[in-house]
């Protein structure tokens, strides 16, 4: 990826929280999306790579499938109480997702919040598409 072009920023939206991401593939572009969305809650260096979990997922669209990867890492957090750092997408074609991440169980001593806390995935202003030779990715999150 050129060096210009950051992994991932925030998207400014006046009630929720957002994300836009980039990579020189697709499977990039979503693995720095899950990266964002975690860097809007949480300082990412203070978080170990304890625990590997794997996502696989079947979708219609490719839509789907980032709104359902994202849920998914949602989901480990909520009930398992787990924050990933690492993300590494595996496969990624129109229907089907496989990927791993890393981190480990949420410590209130040690991982600093940033008061934000996604509570899920909207598809208002959902975005998927290319860019500059690679791929851009645009998500809001309900806060």
């Amino acid at each position: 990826m050129t060096a210009a072009r950051p992994r991932y920023e925030p998207l400014e939206h006046t009630s929720e929280a957002g994300v836009i991401a980039h990579g020189d593939t697709l499977a990039e572009a979503f693995a720095n999306v899950a990266e964002g969305m975690y860097d809007l809650q949480l300082e990412l260096e203070g978080i170990e790579e304890h625990e590997e979990r794997q996502v696989a997922l079947e979708g219609e669209s490719t839509e789907a499938l980032l709104v359902d990867w994202l849920l998914e890492l949602i989901f480990f957090t909520e009930t398992e109480d787990l924050v990933f750092r690492r993300f590494q997408v595996d496969e990624l074609s129109e229907s089907r997702l496989r990927a791993r991440v890393w981190g480990e169980r949420f410590d209130p001593e040690r991982h600093r919040s940033h008061q934000v806390v996604v509570k899920a995935v909207t598809q208002y202003l959902l975005e998927i598409g290319p860019e500059d030779g690679g791929y851009r990715v645009q998500v809001l999150f309900d806060i």
